[in-house]
């Protein structure tokens, strides 16, 4: 047994590609406009609210959506306070 542990640590592990790093979602967020961003921020309160109708009647088929949407939605938001307070510091 101890011969097979030694032999699992002693194999060299592959490293990771080391590439440029990526843009995150917050990056690509800031980068639409106030009016880009509220145009995604009601299709995905649409979205939402549909998700929510379908849990509760018990036709959710994808519930983890729910989560993804609802980060999505405090993502754009949160970018969207940022630039209002932006442009009133002037």
């Amino acid at each position: 047994m101890a011969k097979k542990a030694a032999a699992k640590t002693a194999k060299p592990k592959a490293k990771k590609a080391t590439t440029a790093k990526a843009a995150s979602k917050g990056d690509d967020i800031r980068a639409k406009s106030a009016d880009e961003l509220a145009g995604d921020l009601v299709g995905l309160k649409k979205e939402q609210f549909n998700l929510r109708f379908q849990l509760a009647n018990g036709q959710a088929e994808n519930t983890g959506r729910i989560r993804t949407v609802r980060r999505s939605i405090a993502r754009i938001e949160t970018v969207l306070t940022e630039q209002r307070r932006k442009s009133a510091k002037g």
